[in-house]
């Protein structure tokens, strides 16, 4: 089978100039994809309900979470206003500035809590450059791969190896596992997306089922292994490293099919339940609004993912085509990595849930995302 058949997201795009509207509409001239705004307007919606609660009824944080997402919806709209050709021009710029901040950061970068991982400026604050990256790194493998005929040849694909590893071993030196984790995905969703050969990506899984071992032998932090041994055993520490994983399973549980009722949790608001307005924000959400609540939380993620990909799938040009597939799937790593952290099937990484956990940094660099998005899709 050749190459260019193996993937029906290489097949099915349409190609450059052959599109079938020819009146864009009032959206497509305000460059605001309106599913995707409604989506991500729920979303921020629910997110502000379930912190008011989630943060002992704290008006002050929840205020301040309503303006990040007020500056990330202007950021969005702002940014879908660009065309995407300079965002593809702009890629390599974006990917080398975010690779010169994280080698700054070892030289340079604030020590908190054992790992380093800022960078003082003054008279703006602290800076996390791992974050530009986690936009960085899907542009410039997009850009890298779209330049020549897809799918991409044996050194491309080398290239784009060296381009994606050296980035997330630097965030992984600070050390920050679960952001390097989402930084790699993110290049390695872009490259699955440009076709690969089915028998590289199983060369690829069977690669990293070898240097797991490795990993963990030289690679892991003991508090890192510590994580991974109570995922497996939480209750062997339970006054311990098991506290958060037990509580956030209880409240979970206790939550049942519909819930305690708005206001009414207890794990969250008696403080059993730790980071309940930040990572563990979904189990005090679970316990107020039961299975309901959650299928209600998942089918929102789950419509911004596949309006994302949709968007993705009808675009015009290779780099559109891979930087929104990309995102797509980065965004669902985002929300599967802590669900199942909260829910005890992977590790306690400290990922927060998209749009749902208080921090204004993580809402405003979703929103740019979805930005480049929406660029994508109304710059035909």
């Amino acid at each position: 089978m050749p190459p260019e058949s193996q993937y029906k997201f290489l097949r099915q795009a349409p190609r450059d100039g052959l599109s079938t509207v020819d009146i864009p509409s009032r959206w497509d001239r305000l460059h605001i994809d309106p599913w995707l705004f409604l989506f991500l307007l729920l979303n921020a919606l629910l997110g502000l309900t379930a912190l008011y609660s989630a943060s002992a009824q704290d008006v002050a944080m929840v205020s301040k979470q309503a303006m990040s997402f007020a500056i990330g919806f202007v950021v969005m709209i702002t940014i879908a206003q660009i065309s995407p050709k300079v965002y593809q021009s702009f890629s390599p710029i974006l990917y080398l500035f975010s690779m010169l901040a994280l080698i700054a950061v070892i030289f340079v970068g604030e020590t908190r809590l054992g790992a380093q991982r800022w960078i003082d400026i003054p008279g703006i604050g602290s800076v996390q450059p791992s974050e530009f990256m986690k936009i960085g790194m899907p542009m410039m493998i997009a850009w890298f791969l779209s330049r020549k005929t897809l799918p991409p040849s044996i050194p491309q694909i080398i290239y784009s190896l060296i381009l994606i590893v050296i980035p997330f071993l630097v965030i992984a030196k600070q050390p920050d596992l679960g952001t390097s984790a989402l930084v790699l995905a993110s290049g390695i969703f872009v490259l699955f997306l440009s076709g690969l050969p089915w028998w590289m990506i199983g060369g690829a899984a069977a690669l990293a089922g070898v240097f797991i071992p490795i990993a963990w032998q030289f690679l892991l932090h003991d508090y890192q292994k510590q994580r991974v041994l109570t995922l497996f055993d939480p209750q062997a520490d339970a006054l311990g490293s098991g506290w958060n994983i037990i509580q956030s399973k209880t409240a979970i549980g206790s939550g049942g099919i519909t819930g305690k009722g708005y206001l009414e949790g207890t794990q969250s608001h008696l403080h059993f339940l730790p980071e309940g307005h930040t990572d563990f924000i979904i189990a005090a959400y679970s316990e107020e609004f039961g299975l309901v609540g959650v299928f209600i939380l998942l089918l929102l993620y789950f419509a911004i993912i596949i309006r994302t990909l949709t968007i993705s799938l009808n675009s015009f040009h290779n780099y559109g085509r891979l930087l929104a597939g990309g995102l797509g799937l980065s965004f669902f790593v985002y929300v599967f990595v802590n669900a199942g952290m909260v829910s005890g099937i992977l590790p306690v990484t400290g990922i927060p849930l998209p749009f749902m956990s208080y921090g204004g940094t993580a809402i405003i660099t979703l929103m740019a995302t979805f930005g480049i998005v929406m660029s994508i899709h109304t710059h035909r």
